[in-house]
C-alpha cells in the first residue's frame, strides 16, 4: 500500500531551533505564528472563523529516523514513542491544538503554537468540545512523571 500526502500549506514561527521550540503549545499560549494555506484550499476555510481553536496535523519535515524508544522530558526513563509526543515518530506525523486569532485570505493567525518554522501543515479541524474532551481519562506514566508538577501551569492531569 502506497500512502501519499500533500501539504496543503505552511506552518510559520518564530522557532528555528529544535531546543527552543517549546515542547507542548499549552506551556507557550502567547508563542504566535501563521498559517499560509495554498490558494486552491482556502474554499475550504468558510466558517472556519467562528472556531477558537484548531487541531493542525503536520508532518515533522526536519525529523531524521525514528525511535522506538524514547526518554520523554518529563520523565528520567524510557518510554515507548507511542506513548509520547517525541517527534521521531515512523510517520513522522505531529498534532497541535492552536488557538485561532484570525484569517486573512489565505493566511491563518494562531498562537500556542509548538511547531518549527516552514513546518508542512497537512489538514486542519476544528476543535470542538463536545467531540474532543472526555471525562474519565487515565494519563499512564504521566500521571506520576516526577516532573510533571513543574510544567502543570494549571492543567488538569487526571487519573
Amino acid at each position: 500500500m502506497d500512502i501519499q500526502f500533500k501539504p496543503i500549506g505552511i506552518i510559520h514561527t518564530p522557532f528555528t531551533e529544535l531546543e527552543k521550540t517549546p515542547i507542548q503549545g499549552c506551556f507557550a499560549p502567547a508563542a504566535r505564528g501563521s498559517i499560509e494555506l495554498l490558494p486552491e484550499y482556502a474554499p475550504g476555510l468558510k466558517d472556519l472563523e467562528g472556531f477558537s481553536h484548531i487541531w493542525l496535523l503536520y508532518y515533522f519535515h526536519l525529523a531524521e529516523g525514528f525511535d522506538l524508544l524514547t526518554k520523554p522530558f518529563l520523565d528520567s526513563e524510557n518510554k515507548g514513542v507511542f506513548a509520547t509526543r517525541y517527534f521521531k515518530r515512523p510517520n513522522s506525523l505531529g498534532i497541535s491544538l492552536v488557538c485561532l486569532e484570525g484569517i486573512n485570505s489565505c493566511t491563518l493567525d494562531i498562537s500556542g503554537v509548538d511547531m518549527l518554522e516552514g513546518t508542512p501543515l497537512l489538514d486542519i479541524e476544528p476543535y470542538v468540545p463536545c467531540f474532543d474532551i472526555r471525562e474519565a481519562v487515565r494519563c499512564g506514566w504521566l500521571a506520576t512523571a516526577s516532573e510533571m508538577h513543574k510544567y502543570d501551569n494549571g492543567l488538569s492531569w487526571q487519573h
